[in-house]
């Protein structure tokens, strides 16, 4: 099993498995390079710590992670990157993803620095590198090891909720 439980939502179930409806499942290199660029940004972010760059920074980063949440990584401009510059370069990938796990971590990533950001908006100086690095630790995990926090909550809470009778 895969470090990533994304991936791990649309491996192939044993042949003596019924057969699952075909889901569409994403390039899970596409995350990974939008977490990449998201990390590079939240790092600038808190280089300019105390201005009103990094306010106006943060707000790029949530307005990206609002495109995520509502049309899924592959949706946002980071997303547009990777399929016209990388992905020609690259060999298909191995296995799909589950686009479901990183469209809810692209949520929790809304909420951290939306948070950051009204909270910078209203004068709370300290809120918005407080966002930014804690949004910067799971871009990181993400980008460099696979390990992709918003993902993993998802699947905790799939775990926790109650299965339909």
């Amino acid at each position: 099993m895969s470090q990533n439980p994304a991936r791990d939502a649309t491996a192939a179930a044993p042949a003596s498995a019924a057969p699952e409806p075909a889901r569409a499942g994403i390039d899970p290199r596409g995350p990974r390079f939008g977490a990449g660029v998201t990390a590079v940004l939240l790092a600038v972010v808190l280089l300019l710590a105390g201005t009103s760059g990094a306010l106006w920074l943060l707000l790029v980063v949530v307005l990206s992670f609002a495109l995520g949440a509502a049309r899924g990584p592959q949706g946002t401009w980071q997303g547009v990157l990777f399929r016209a510059l990388v992905r020609p370069r690259l060999a298909p990938p191995n296995e799909l993803e589950d686009p479901r796990p990183p469209r809810f971590a692209q949520l929790v990533g809304l909420v951290i620095t939306g948070v950051g950001l009204v909270l910078g908006l209203a004068g709370v100086g300290a809120a918005v590198p407080v966002a930014a690095a804690l949004a910067l630790v799971a871009a990181v995990l993400n980008a460099v090891f696979d390990f992709c926090l918003g993902c993993e909550l998802y699947v905790v809470l799939r775990r926790l909720r109650p299965s339909a009778a």
